[in-house]
């Protein structure tokens, strides 16, 4: 007989991570797949200094490599595979990987979301370097320096705005000749000294050796190039949550965000959700550390409830 598991979470980010933490140490047998991408989006930022109990800040590879040590040190299971395929339909849940089928009485979804990219090569290089997509991750790092923020929604004008705050400058970068902000932001951005925008435009490349020097910029309705000196860039095009394995069996919003039914059990009793794939709002490491420990206390005691029964 296969080993059935208590929980199994899908997904290794601070969500995943502490509820992991949770779970084990409530003395659950727990499995938690990491993915082939371990760790989630901190892997790609170079200095947490938001995150209580770091006072000196931290790399977000090492702030990972804690939150996964302390689960390891509870008795979470871990396998770096991808989940393939889920089947919700009877319990216990079955799960599919490359490496074969796993069942568990409880399960937690912390597969995060991802800030969509331009898919430049130079904004792959530079990523961490002065290419970011989290304003309030990153912003302190841009004292005194010129950035610019491509977008034209309401994201791209709370991080232009919030920018502000310790840059020189911001340039917003548009591909449209309007914003499809909501008014009272787009009022804000405009009337902020600190702002300006360049309209009709697109961002080619992402100039800079080891750090962003600029960005080259061709305008959409003329076709002219022209070289914009920065030192740091913002995608504010949006997240995309992870949750296309869920589809059609998880309720989700039109986004693709899970909407937990109750608390944060998802349509399917034993089927938790936390982190950034419920959250289109803050999408900070400190509240998807919070939801993971809701849902782990979630499941615990929803398994304690079937038990009873």
């Amino acid at each position: 007989m296969a080993k059935v598991y208590d929980v199994i979470i899908i997904g290794s980010g601070p969500s995943g991570y502490t509820a992991a933490i949770y779970a084990a140490r409530a003395n659950l047998s727990v499995l938690m797949f990491q993915g082939y991408e371990v760790g989630g989006q901190l892997m790609q930022t170079s200095e947490v200094e938001n995150y209580p109990g770091f006072e000196e800040g931290i790399l977000g590879p090492d702030m990972m490599e804690k939150f996964e040590t302390q689960a390891r040190r509870f008795g979470t299971e871990m396998l770096s595979e991808d989940v393939t395929a889920v089947d919700f339909s009877k319990r216990p849940f079955t799960l599919t990987t490359d490496s074969g089928e796993y069942q568990a009485r409880a399960v937690i979804i912390s597969t995060g979301a991802s800030a969509k990219w331009l898919g430049l090569p130079s904004e792959t290089r530079l990523k961490g370097r002065g290419v970011s997509a989290c304003a309030t991750c990153d912003g302190f790092f841009f004292k005194g320096k010129d950035v610019a923020v491509i977008g034209g929604g309401d994201t791209a004008m709370e991080e232009a705005i919030f920018l502000t705050r310790y840059s020189e400058h911001v340039t917003v970068i548009h591909r449209r000749n309007s914003l499809r902000a909501s008014k009272i932001m787009q009022d804000r951005a405009f009337k902020n000294p600190r702002i300006s925008f360049i309209w009709d435009s697109e961002v080619t490349e992402v100039l800079g050796e080891d750090e962003v020097s600029g960005v080259r910029l061709r305008n959409r309705a003329t076709g002219e190039e022209s070289v914009l000196p920065v030192q740091g860039l913002f995608l504010a095009i949006g997240h995309k949550p992870n949750t296309d394995l869920f589809k059609g069996v998880i309720e989700m919003d039109q986004a693709g965000y899970i909407i937990p039914a109750e608390l944060t059990m998802t349509n399917i009793p034993g089927v938790f959700a936390a982190g950034d794939v419920t959250d289109h709002r803050y999408r900070q490491a400190v509240t998807a550390a919070g939801d993971g420990c809701r849902a782990a206390i979630d499941a615990e005691r929803w398994l304690e409830s079937q038990a009873e029964e």
